[in-house]
């Protein structure tokens, strides 16, 4: 631990790594804990959630979803790391290549794969109802990846704006997302096409990112930290009180509104709570990982980020699928609708963790620059992630 720590630069910081560490890890914890299966009479799995029975866990939602931080943690490192590359006399456009590559890699390592294992999988008995829903677990993460990435691509535009607009730049973003959602849940509902959700997708995402960029920028500092803080926590009730949106900040089945897919603009008076918040206690979480006990995990997890969040839902099916083979299993594959539920699965939350241990340490190598992979491979893998979508979207 005391040689990791010693080997970070004296400028690294560490509060933005500790944020980026934090909403990592409570993508692979929302996930274990806000999901389950059921086992059908076959002994085939299908996806569950105990928000469906058990609406009081609702609230966990609101602690794990911290997609808001990971954008804003995104884009104030982006910014800076574009600021860098034109310091250097770098382009944009390889910088941007790089990001898209380091995204990349990991996705197309972790589909590739699954398009290998379907089949052997299905040859060893697996009914292939559990395919679709290991497929669909897969998916679930990847679709962040590809809204980063555009944001990303998004950069420096961010910081034009920021530096003309500080954070009033981001404004327009929270309008447009509260504009859609007046026309899809207002009076108007009725009328409106199904497809108009879909606008939010980007102003939706790109919000934290935005208030990232002026993070990065100097355009976010204390005051105007409070204010995100008490604004979003204020319209955040507000939201829930009087215009009734659902509690739950991750899509519950058998609901026909959901907070998530795409962003409500309850999910960005979350992100402007938690924004402001954690600009606020960034010196003191600087402070804290000053400890090198604290620092070495940090440091682990930033570089396994895309691993951890590729194959979290594999580990989680890898502990499913044998355990599907013996029966009903407390807290895995039994229905998740009864109270006594939720500690059955905190129990199995360090062997879901041990087993993402274990996949990460074959799987990190996709991380890394694919030196030495010839254009066969990479042919290869591209067809194969391309015939794992076409599995995973049903259309197989």
């Amino acid at each position: 631990m005391r040689a990791v720590d010693a080997r970070t630069p004296a400028d690294r910081d560490r509060a933005i790594d500790g944020l980026r560490a934090l909403a990592l890890l409570a993508v692979p914890t929302g996930h274990w804990l806000l999901g389950g299966f059921t086992r059908d009479a076959d002994g085939a799995l299908h996806n569950a959630s105990p928000l469906t029975a058990l609406g009081f866990l609702a609230p966990a939602s609101w602690l794990l979803q911290m997609l808001g931080i990971f954008f804003l943690v995104g884009g104030h490192a982006s910014v800076l790391s574009l600021r860098r590359t034109a310091a250097r006399g770098g382009s944009t456009t390889r910088w941007l290549g790089g990001r898209i590559a380091r995204l990349g890699r990991p996705v197309l390592g972790v589909t590739a794969v699954w398009a290998t294992l379907i089949p052997l999988l299905h040859g060893l008995g697996v009914p292939t109802a559990t395919l679709r829903t290991g497929a669909t677990l897969v998916i679930q993460p990847l679709w962040f990846v590809g809204i980063y990435a555009v944001v990303t691509a998004l950069t420096p535009y961010c910081a034009v704006a920021a530096r003309r607009l500080g954070l009033w730049s981001a404004a327009p973003l929270l309008a447009s997302v509260a504009a859609v959602d007046f026309l899809r849940y207002g009076p108007f509902a009725a009328a409106m096409p199904s497809w108009l959700s879909l606008l939010n997708l980007l102003p939706g995402w790109l919000f934290a990112y935005q208030l990232g960029v002026c993070w990065g920028e100097r355009r976010l500092g204390r005051r105007a930290a409070w204010g995100l803080l008490l604004g979003g926590t204020a319209l955040f009730a507000a939201l829930l009180v009087f215009f009734h949106y659902p509690a739950s900040m991750v899509g519950v089945p058998g609901q026909d509104r959901t907070n998530s897919h795409p962003p409500s603009l309850l999910v960005l008076a979350l992100a402007a709570a938690q924004s402001g918040a954690v600009v606020l206690l960034r010196d003191k979480l600087a402070g804290l990982l000053r400890r090198p006990a604290l620092w070495a995990p940090v440091v682990v997890i930033n570089l396994s980020a895309m691993t951890i969040l590729c194959w979290h839902q594999t580990a989680m099916f890898a502990a499913a699928v044998p355990a599907s083979i013996v029966g009903a299993v407390p807290g895995l594959t039994t229905v998740p609708d009864a109270v006594v539920w939720i500690p059955e699965r905190l129990a199995w939350m360090p062997v879901l963790a041990v087993l993402l241990v274990l996949i990460g340490a074959v799987t990190r190598r996709f991380e890394a620059p694919w030196a030495g992979v010839g254009r066969t491979l990479r042919t290869s893998a591209a067809v194969l992630a391309a015939a794992f979508a076409v599995f995973a979207l049903g259309y197989a």
